[in-house]
């Protein structure tokens, strides 16, 4: 075997169709785009979600509704959430880092205290928001609510 010898294997390369070529080609004519209509035409490309005339889906659906720019998104955590996480690391104090460590939150995100469930042990528990409920709750067992 050597470099003049070598090619490819049987039936793994095909000629490219020639097309507009002239009637000889048997591709001439029409050049395989049929007759008439936009596709048959150079320059054609279909619009996005065109339907060949019919009134188009994102034209028939009406608009409603709005994306409120002032909008604040929280994180929600629940008391008892918390309560877990202060048994399992032993802490007196939680803040905003050690929910970005036990996963309950990502970094960068605003965090907000919910009432659901009840605290056991007294904690201080730093947070970019509270509800009045989980406030009520955490100071009930002689806890402080601290907002950032």
């Amino acid at each position: 075997m050597n470099l003049s010898s070598l090619h490819p294997a049987e039936g793994s390369v095909k000629t490219r169709k020639r097309v507009g070529r002239g009637p000889g080609s048997g591709l001439g004519g029409t050049s395989t785009r049929g007759h008439k209509g936009a596709k048959s035409r150079s320059g054609y490309s279909k619009k996005i979600g065109f339907e060949g005339g019919q009134m188009p889906l994102q034209r028939r659906v009406p608009k409603f509704g709005f994306k409120n720019i002032n909008r604040v998104e929280y994180k929600a955590i629940n008391l008892d959430a918390i309560q877990k996480l202060a048994d399992a690391n032993n802490l007196s104090k939680i803040g905003i880092g050690d929910f970005v460590q036990a996963g309950l939150a990502s970094s960068g995100q605003l965090v907000k205290v919910l009432g659901n469930g009840s605290l056991t042990t007294k904690l201080e528990v730093e947070a970019n928001a509270f509800s009045k409920s989980a406030v009520a709750a955490i100071e009930a067992v002689g806890g402080n609510a601290v907002k950032l």
